[in-house]
Formats: C-alpha cells, sequence, structure tokens
C-alpha cells in the first residue's frame, strides 16, 4: 500500500516483512541524486571533542574555537554559527541542560559512554519540541520499538534529564515523562545516522556527531546496496541547502518499483560481522541475496572468495572478455558463478584506497547522460569508471 510520496522519485510503502520501504517511481540512472534530507536534530557524538567540531553546524572548526559565554561545552566556528544557534540548536534550554550535566557528570559517573551521547539525544529531542512541535512530530511518527529499549536504561537516563533540564521548563502540548523519554530513545536506537570525522588514512574513522533525518529514516538495509548516501559536513554549500544535508545517489541502473536499500556500514564487512552487527543495532537478520550465498561459509572462506573471485573478474575485464552492459544487463555474472554472485560488486563499487572501504557511485548525471567519474563516500576520491 502506497503511503506517501516524500519526493518526486521516490515513494513509501509497505512491504511485508520490511516495514515501511522506499522504492522508485521511475527507472533511476546511475548517479542520480534521489534523495536530499534536512536533518530533525543533531547531537554530539562525545563530550571530548566539542572544541574540535562546531556544536551547531559540526564543520571542523580550522581556526581558534569561539566558546559558548554561558557553559563549558559547546564551542563554534564562527560567531554567526554561534548566533544562529541561539534559536536553534543552543537554545538557552539545551545551553542549561549541558550545564548541569556536565558539572554534575561526577554523579553520573555510572553512565557509560554510549549512554552520555543519549543523553545529548535526549536534550537535544526535548529542546526540538520547545522550539518546533511539528518537527518532534515527525520525530515521534518514525519508526522504534520501544520494547528493543532496555528499561533500566529508560528509568537511567529519565532521571539524568529530569535533573539537568531546568526545572521552569514548559514543553507546551508534550511533556517531560519517562513514556516520552522510553519512545525517544526507541526512535534514535533504529534512526540515527552517523556523520563522520574526516577521513584519514591512518586511523580509524569516528563520528562527529549523530542525525535523524525525516526521510532517510524510511532506507532500509541490503549488504548489496544499489544507493549509497554522501555527506559535505565541511564543504560549503550553495544558498538554500545545509551543510548537514545527507544526499543520496543511486550507484547503478535501478528500475521502477525497485526497492532503494543503503548498507548501514561498510560493505567488505564479513556476514558474521554484518549478522551481529544489524542484530545487536537494528534488532534484525539480513536474509538479502549475499547474505543467503554466505550464511554457510566461514569468516576465512569468506576472504578467500572475495580475494579469489575479484582476481578473476578483473582478468575477465583485462581481457575485455565481456561488456560492462553484459554484466550488469543479463546477469552473467550469475550464471558463470553462482557460488559468489556478487563479486563485480566489489571491484566495480568499492573503493580501493588503503583502509577506506567506501562506495562507489557515480557523480550526478548531466543532460541525462551517466557520469564515468566515480565519487567515494567516504574518502571523497574521484576515479574514472574505466580505471576500476
Amino acid at each position: 500500500m502506497d503511503i506517501i510520496s516524500p519526493t518526486p522519485l521516490l515513494k513509501i510503502v509497505e512491504i511485508q516483512g520490511r516495514g515501511r520501504s522506499l522504492v522508485s517511481t521511475q527507472p533511476l540512472k546511475p548517479g542520480q541524486i534521489i534523495l536530499k534530507d534536512t536533518p530533525l536534530l543533531l547531537y554530539p557524538a562525545s563530550s571530548s571533542k566539542t572544541n574540535t567540531f562546531c556544536s551547531n553546524c559540526y564543520k571542523l572548526i580550522i581556526q581558534s574555537p569561539i566558546p559558548c559565554p554561558e557553559c563549558i561545552f559547546s564551542f563554534f566556528c564562527t560567531s554567526n554559527c554561534h548566533s544562529i544557534s541561539l534559536s536553534s540548536s543552543h537554545t538557552p534550554f539545551v545551553c542549561q541542560s549541558l550545564t548541569h550535566f556536565i558539572k554534575n557528570l561526577s554523579f553520573n559517573s555510572n553512565l557509560l559512554l554510549d549512554q552520555q551521547v543519549q543523553v545529548f539525544y535526549l536534550i537535544s529531542a526535548y529542546n526540538l519540541a520547545l522550539i518546533n512541535p511539528s518537527s518532534f512530530r515527525v520525530l515521534l511518527s518514525l519508526q522504534g520499538d520501544s520494547s528493543f529499549v532496555s528499561e533500566n536504561d529508560v528509568y537511567l537516563l529519565h532521571s539524568v534529564v529530569s535533573t539537568i533540564c531546568p526545572s521552569s521548563t514548559n514543553l507546551g502540548e508534550f511533556r517531560l515523562s519517562k513514556e516520552l523519554t522510553g519512545a525517544l530513545l526507541a526512535k534514535d536506537k533504529v534512526n540515527a545516522f552517523g556523520l563522520m570525522e574526516p577521513f584519514v588514512c591512518a586511523r580509524e574513522r569516528g563520528v562527529r556527531a549523530y542525525g535523524i533525518y525525516p526521510m532517510a529514516s524510511f532506507f532500509n538495509h541490503d549488504c548489496l546496496p544499489n544507493a549509497c548516501r554522501f555527506e559535505y559536513v565541511d564543504s560549503d554549500v550553495s544558498s538554500g541547502s545545509n551543510n548537514t544535508d545527507m544526499i543520496v545517489r543511486v550507484i547503478h541502473d535501478v528500475d521502477e518499483g525497485r526497492e532503494i536499500c543503503l548498507s548501514y556500514f561498510p560493505v567488505n564487512f564479513k556476514y558474521s560481522e554484518r549478522q551481529q552487527r544489524l542484530k545487536e543495532d537494528y534488532g534484525f537478520s539480513c536474509s538479502c541475496d549475499r547474505c543467503v550465498v554466505e550464511a554457510n561459509w566461514s569468516d576465512q572462506e569468506d576472504d578467500d572468495a572475495m580475494d579469489n573471485e575479484g582476481e578473476e573478474i578483473e582478468e575477465e575485464e583485462e581481457d575485455e572478455a565481456m561488456e560492462e552492459d553484459e554484466v550488469i544487463g543479463n546477469g552473467e555474472v550469475e550464471e558463470r558463478d553462482q557460488d559468489f554472485p556478487h563479486a563485480y560488486f566489489f571491484i566495480r563499487y568499492m573503493c580501493n584506497k588503503e583502509n577506506c572501504w567506501g562506495t562507489l557511485a557515480p557523480l550526478p548525471p548531466s543532460d541525462a547522460t551517466p557520469s564515468t567519474i566515480m565519487e567515494c563516500n567516504v574518502c571523497g576520491n574521484l576515479s574514472k569508471s574505466d580505471e576500476l
């Protein structure tokens, strides 16, 4: 059953066993932008790097950070960003709540780091209820099962938030309650996207902030996605856009009526790693085509298959034994090697830069002609498709 059309290119439908999902309303070309989504709210991923990234736009602070004059927690990249934040991300409610939390952190020493981040989320969510009730209602409408959140966590985090939030807080039509806190935590659990730190080859890439996006939250997972998301947090953006907007582009041709899926993590994860991550973080097991194939492999077989099949396909491409459109169009990869039908994906659409493991998608097409330049959604590297 169709529910709503978030953009002319996508619609939300109910798919049995997968819940609300996004499907294409027309044939999509490689690199085509199918969604540009602005977050409902953002919140920091750590209390230790608040002077590294702006507390409003989350850009990397290049020059001396500008501290909030009222609290010891928040820093900004420019005075203009601080001024904007006073009516949005860093209102007096947020400022006072963060101040109370940081000052009394020693009393909350039993909080795990993840729970501290959840406190930041709850402050941001209740602030949204204050400044934009309609957006807060959208947040509450997103998928999220309260039973998936520990009752102990709900009780503990609500106690903390009730203590640190200003006693005079009036949420209008909403009320700061344990039930609402539990519902909010459930939404965060399955809908938050990480805004990543800049890619550095020599170290693991961290998360600078988390955001909840109203439309992107409907993308389901697939271990071989047909779309990927791009973020340009540290880039200058054109008028009418935000640097924290999520840009989603399709990787290859997609037929009308096909579900559009993202991978919730790098596609090089092994089967056991993927299943554990999905179960712990999102509460489901994956049964996509790739997982069905890999279900009985050991991790060593997984590595060997990726290496061996990748080498075979590289050799075939070098010999020009098969044209690209034949490989994609008629499924000969699947017919030729039923043990590893997705080998082509890793050769074609996974970045080969050291320690990156990002997904490649063509740049947006111009004049309906697909671009031959591929962009990595992790390191940002650009390469010609015929060089892959």
